[in-house]
């Protein structure tokens, strides 16, 4: 059928990602303030039939994404960047979708152009009348009150973006997307540079996961990777120094960035001994040290995004097993939740730093790619975060994906991605039965893939398979 052909998995993707912005006109996050004629909520039968039409229009990208991987896995040659134009056009006027946090930018941005202390601070601190007022207001409880986590690289790219608009919240979500699809070309780019075709890309970026939480929720996790994948690239091509600035830059982003020094430290001392060891082990830290330490002072915002790490570790989030766990046993055992939460939030983040430490191990003795090993390393970072978002996954998802899209690894990474995008609303709420939907997702995904693993298909190099039929 038609419609099981790569050109119609373009279009039947094109429609879903349509429906998803046309319903987030009704449906979306969409501004408490400022938001205009089209942008500002609506009658509650409205909103009900934007967010219906919205996850219908998800469904329907996720299955064609789906089978348009199923024909990539089997030896596809096919247009896939102009399959990724058509699926991300319909999403680029859209209001923002399942999350809030590009209010936070926003203000954040406006609070660094007003001379506010951003990481001693929540946006509350902007009154009526301020620069970033509008967007302070739209921004989530439980972030109104918080510092923000992120490095100043991205802080001076949002005042920058809110002295462009002059805080107006149509052209400053507009211009803050603007800045998400600069992140996906730098994908595209890494993507390609390793050598990573059309699967590669499927998994990266054609990934629903993707483009509904960078493209349509805007959120920095994809300029972080961008510019941390770039900068493994030029590592691989032996240029580890300016490799070294591009991940200093992406932690001046958000800092889970660094684990990549890691592995480029490793391809650094691969054969050097003990003197390649230190080498390896002190020098690519050192060069995005600087590099922090330069945007940390040249930004004026100082170095408060050390402190400020910590502070999602508060707020809970039902994806993090770690923290579900603490607040299981703390109820059942003690009656006083936290303490407990916070043992296990540690113990989880000891137990990642032993498993990425044992990658890079393999990779230093051979025994494993080390970009492959970065992104497994990341993958193992989230799942024992103690605080833990549905895109969070992007960030060893889109790694593995530009080396290793076909192995057993890539195809449950995208099981993950097809039900994790289900998990909030187009509101940004997070409601019981995305859970469910989530789950079945998940257990659908995990069954076929134990029956048709791609591993055992045809590569990306063999015979193509015809585009049209």
């Amino acid at each position: 059928m038609w419609v099981f052909s790569a050109s119609g998995c373009r279009w039947l993707g094109a429609g879903g990602s349509l429906a998803v912005a046309v319903g987030g006109y009704a449906a979306g996050t969409l501004p408490v303030l400022g938001g205009g004629p089209l942008w500002q909520p609506r009658g509650s039968a409205l909103t009900v039939a934007g967010a219906v039409l919205a996850y219908l229009g998800l469904t329907l990208l996720v299955a064609a994404w789906w089978r348009y991987g199923v024909l990539l896995a089997r030896g596809l040659r096919d247009g896939v960047l102009a399959t990724l134009a058509c699926w991300t056009a319909p999403l680029l006027l859209a209001p923002p979708l399942h999350s809030a946090d590009v209010y936070s930018y926003i203000a954040q941005g406006a609070m660094v152009l007003s001379g506010h202390d951003v990481y001693g601070a929540g946006p509350s601190v902007l009154g009526p009348g301020d620069l970033g007022a509008d967007a302070a207001a739209g921004v989530g409880g439980n972030w109104t009150d918080t510092p923000a986590p992120y490095g100043p690289a991205f802080l001076l790219l949002a005042a920058a973006v809110a002295k462009a608009t002059g805080g107006a919240i149509v052209p400053a979500v507009l211009g803050m997307r603007l800045i998400a699809l600069g992140a996906l070309a730098l994908i595209v780019r890494a993507v390609r540079g390793f050598g990573g075709g059309g699967g590669a890309l499927w998994l990266a970026v054609l990934n629903p996961l993707f483009l509904i939480h960078v493209v349509g929720g805007m959120h920095n996790d994809g300029l972080m990777i961008g510019l941390m994948l770039g900068g493994v690239l030029l590592a691989t091509r032996g240029r580890w120094v300016l490799g070294s600035v591009l991940v200093g830059l992406a932690m001046m982003v958000k800092s889970p960035a660094a684990v990549a020094l890691l592995f480029i430290g490793v391809m650094v001392a691969r054969g050097g001994g003990v003197r390649g060891l230190v080498k390896g082990l002190v020098l690519p830290g050192a060069v995005a040290g600087a590099v922090a330490a330069g945007a940390s002072v040249l930004a004026g915002t100082g170095f408060g995004w050390v402190r400020t790490q910590s502070v999602a570790a508060a707020i809970h989030t039902p994806l993090s097993v770690t923290s579900d766990l603490g607040l299981g046993l703390g109820v059942l055992l003690t009656g006083e939740p936290d303490p407990v939460r916070a043992v296990f939030q540690k113990l989880g983040l000891l137990l990642a730093l032993a498993v990425i430490a044992a990658l890079a191990r393999r990779a230093y003795q051979g025994l494993l790619d080390p970009v492959l090993g970065l992104g497994l390393s990341l993958v193992a970072l989230v799942a024992l975060s103690p605080m833990v978002q549905p895109w969070y996954l992007l960030w060893g998802t889109v790694v593995v994906a530009a080396v290793a899209w076909r192995g057993r690894a890539g195809q449950v990474l995208a099981v993950l991605s097809a039900a994790l995008v289900y998990e909030t609303q187009p509101s940004g709420h997070t409601p019981w039965y995305g859970f469910v939907l989530a789950g079945t997702v998940l257990a659908l995904g995990l069954v076929w893939v134990r029956r048709e693993p791609w591993g055992s298909g045809t590569s990306e190099g063999a015979a193509p398979v015809a585009a049209g039929r």
